[in-house]
């Protein structure tokens, strides 16, 4: 059987077909229906009553995120990311200026974000990777001194919280994905978490084409998302605690089975951090050593991604300055199987195979 890196998590299917049916009886299918409504207000709540859109993708939530603050010229990011965080940027033209990350979370390194500031820097925007935060506060401070905008990808921080506070409630902005292999899902989707109520309804026009009728506001795109997705969202949320504590309890038998090796993992640095165990990486002390591991295990059918590789300062279309950290780690990082459908034995022969193929 194979065993994927990751797997969506599918509701009981007649819990999901209540939903349709509503659907069916009302001929309401999109266009901010009452169950995109009603996620939109669970999520809310979840989110410790912050300000919730939902769209149709994590990417064009970013792409949103960039326009809704008004960005231009220069926006420091990370070079250890999913390629969206980058090519959103672009996409807004503007340019994303590398800053290299710190080698425990492998989030941006807050100490080097002040040196890479210039007159045309508009935003930090900041990855919470394998959803471990980032120095949120630090980079609070230092967008005040220097009257700097930040967004949070976020799109693996959905049920993280640090400082008592939901990881996605800080910064002007937060984007999710909820594409169907993170934690929470809703097949496809994402969401931009914020705090402004103006903002989100500027936020609100732009992701359905700028206009309520024939009333027109602004320029917009369609961002927007389906009854049929908030339908698979209503069912999912309430099990997210769950599937946290599910995979809290793989992780640790990960941990366990893996001890001894010279594998490193992410540790965060926030004693206060609630985490929501979205992903289990582990970095091999050379290259050629996960490459062969991962070739050993794909013989098996047990399937795992380089999850990032590579570092997105070398991209072919837009290469950005040396950033070693992210460089090195993007060389060594492998994210193993990782879902709360997994059985602990199945954790335990992965781990074996990792042992066995290791030498």
């Amino acid at each position: 059987m194979t065993i994927n890196v990751t797997k969506a998590y599918l509701p009981p299917i007649a819990e999901y077909t209540a939903y349709l049916e509503g659907i069916w009886e009302r001929s309401w299918l999109t266009n901010n229906g009452p169950l995109v409504q009603r996620l939109e207000a669970d999520l809310s709540r979840y989110l410790d009553d912050t300000q919730v859109q939902f769209t149709s993708n994590g990417t064009i939530a970013l792409q949103v995120a960039i326009k809704a603050l008004d960005l231009n010229g220069e926006i420091i990011t990370t070079p250890f990311s999913y390629v969206a965080t980058t090519t959103a940027i672009l996409w807004e033209n503007c340019t994303p200026v590398f800053v290299d990350i710190e080698d425990r979370t492998f989030c941006l390194d807050a100490t080097k974000i002040e040196a890479a500031i210039t007159p045309r820097t508009s935003a930090i925007l900041a990855t919470h990777v394998y959803g471990y935060p980032c120095d949120v506060l630090a980079i609070e401070d230092i967008a005040h001194r220097h009257n700097l905008k930040v967004i949070y990808d976020g799109a693996h921080a959905f049920g993280v919280r640090v400082h008592g506070r939901s990881l996605l409630s800080y910064g002007d902005l937060s984007t999710c994905s909820f594409h169907a292999t993170k934690l929470f899902h809703t097949v496809e989707g994402g969401a931009i978490v914020m705090n402004d109520k103006e903002l989100a309804r500027k936020i609100w026009l732009y992701k359905s084409f700028g206009h309520i009728g024939d009333e027109y506001f602004t320029i917009g795109v369609n961002g927007k998302n389906s009854e049929f997705h908030a339908a698979m969202g209503l069912c999912n949320l309430p099990r997210v605690p769950g599937f946290i504590e599910q995979r809290r309890a793989l992780a640790a038998i990960y941990r366990q089975e893996l001890a001894g090796l010279p594998l490193q993992f992410p540790e965060p640095t926030e004693e206060s951090l609630e985490y929501n165990y979205a992903y289990f990486p582990v970095l091999f002390d050379s290259e050629s050593r996960l490459l062969r591991v991962k070739e050993a295990l794909a013989a098996q059918t047990v399937n795992t991604r380089r999850y990032f590789f590579p570092s997105l300062n070398q991209l072919p279309y837009h290469q950005g300055a040396p950033c070693p950290v992210s460089e090195d780690a993007s060389r060594r990082a492998l994210c193993l199987p990782f879902y709360q459908e997994l059985t602990a034995d199945q954790v335990r022969w992965v781990s074996q195979l990792v042992r066995n193929y290791h030498y």
